[in-house]
């Protein structure tokens, strides 16, 4: 059995904790750990850490609409806290400016994300834009848009 006090870095409430590793538990039957993810999103609400959890579980369990709408979630919070424009053209000088704050830092790994999951979900055109938008912010891939780029855009093989 896990304990709680283990992840005493993760600043979440012990309850909400428990859940998080009543999920990672029963890992193996989807139906019952996507339930403790549930629960433990319903009592935390909009913590980002929960929701960055709660976007790996589904990812993972390839629950890709689920995924999709958590990292939407993350996206909205930082954008709601930080008071970001919706114009893509405004927002972009913001980023880069900020670019090594944590919590831009999340709003861009958050970004990436949605555009691997909309690829997931065949949204590729979507999935380009994001990644486009993201590769010319992050000159280093930290957020791994050029690869998500290279294999959107990559012909097919020859010998297929």
């Amino acid at each position: 059995m896990l304990d709680s006090n283990q992840f005493s870095w993760f600043q979440v409430p012990d309850d909400v904790k428990n859940l998080l590793i009543l999920a990672a538990q029963t890992w193996e039957n989807t139906s019952e750990s996507e339930k403790y993810i549930h629960q433990a999103l319903a009592k935390a609400g909009d913590n980002t850490e929960i929701l960055v959890s709660a976007y790996r579980f589904f990812y993972y369990k390839n629950n890709y609409p689920l995924a999709l709408q958590t990292a939407i979630k993350v996206l909205d919070k930082i954008k709601e806290v930080e008071k970001f424009p919706d114009d893509w053209e405004q927002l972009q000088p913001i980023l880069v400016k900020r670019l090594e704050e944590p919590r831009i830092r999340l709003y861009l790994n958050a970004y990436a994300a949605s555009g691997m999951v909309l690829a997931n979900l065949g949204e590729i055109e979507q999935a380009k834009e994001i990644s486009i938008r993201v590769k010319q912010i992050d000159e280093d891939n930290n957020f791994g848009a050029a690869i998500l780029w290279d294999i959107l855009t990559r012909p097919p093989d020859e010998d297929d």
